[in-house]
């Protein structure tokens, strides 16, 4: 662990059809630079109730705070006002302005011709197809692989989609984006439209929608330098902050 970096709290929140598990290779590495690191835990039951959930989190942490989100998660961060977040990261992730739905951004763009068609069951939920994971949710991991994150998905309510984003915070606050330039299920256009609109440091990379599993070299890379900027003591070498870093 690097001595130099004893401070700072990194909160991990999830998107849709998944939980705190698939951030499972970015956080040691975290760790190892000395950060606190600890996943969200959102309900996916409606945009608000995930970010009253975000803040009860933040609540428990202590000093400097950096967001990051992935995919549905991006509306959620963005809504964190909080003074002691000090950046908001975006990993192929969703960034409606105040009054838009995370619908509406999502269907910005035309539809890849591998992603899954998605209907709310009766309940309000909506389930991803397992199909859908080895095809569009994280095409380039293995079958098996394919087969536990699909087990594991947790379905995502129709109004976390359908309530109206509240006046985000990185109108305010330092952002940067990962762009997934094979992204299945969020076009790479729309992301760079959303990353470009927000002011966001843009980090583009060759990798699939969700790189936590695929590529987490590349996710640490863009959370710790969003840490470096905002966060650690100015005068800091990159050498110092990533030697030892293993992705």
């Amino acid at each position: 662990m690097n001595s130099l970096h004893q401070s700072g709290t990194v909160v991990l929140v999830h998107g849709a059809w998944a939980d705190g598990s698939c951030w499972q290779e970015v956080l040691l590495p975290l760790r190892r630079q000395g950060l606190k690191v600890t996943c969200a835990p959102i309900p996916l039951t409606s945009l608000a109730d995930d970010v009253a959930a975000l803040h009860r989190v933040l609540e428990r942490t202590t000093g400097p705070v950096v967001l990051a989100g992935h995919a549905y998660a991006g509306a959620v961060i963005g809504a964190a006002s909080e003074d002691r977040v000090k950046a908001l990261v975006y990993i192929a992730a969703l960034a409606p302005d105040q009054g838009e739905t995370v619908a509406e951004v999502f269907y910005r763009g035309d539809p890849h011709p591998d992603a899954p068609q998605l209907a709310p069951d009766a309940h309000g939920l909506i389930w991803m197809p397992e199909e859908g994971f080895r095809s569009a949710v994280a095409h380039k991991i293995s079958q098996d692989q394919a087969t536990i994150i699909a087990a594991l998905q947790r379905p995502i309510a129709l109004k976390c989609i359908q309530e109206k984003a509240p006046a985000p915070a990185w109108k305010t606050k330092p952002s940067w984006y990962l762009l997934a330039e094979e992204d299945r299920m969020i076009s790479p256009q729309t992301q760079r439209f959303m990353a470009e609109r927000m002011g966001a440091a843009i980090r583009s990379y060759q990798v699939d929608h969700t790189p936590m599993h695929t590529e987490p070299g590349v996710v640490v890379d863009v959370i710790l330098e969003a840490v470096r900027e905002t966060v650690w003591p100015t005068g800091v070498s990159v050498e110092s902050v990533t030697s030892g870093l293993k992705h």
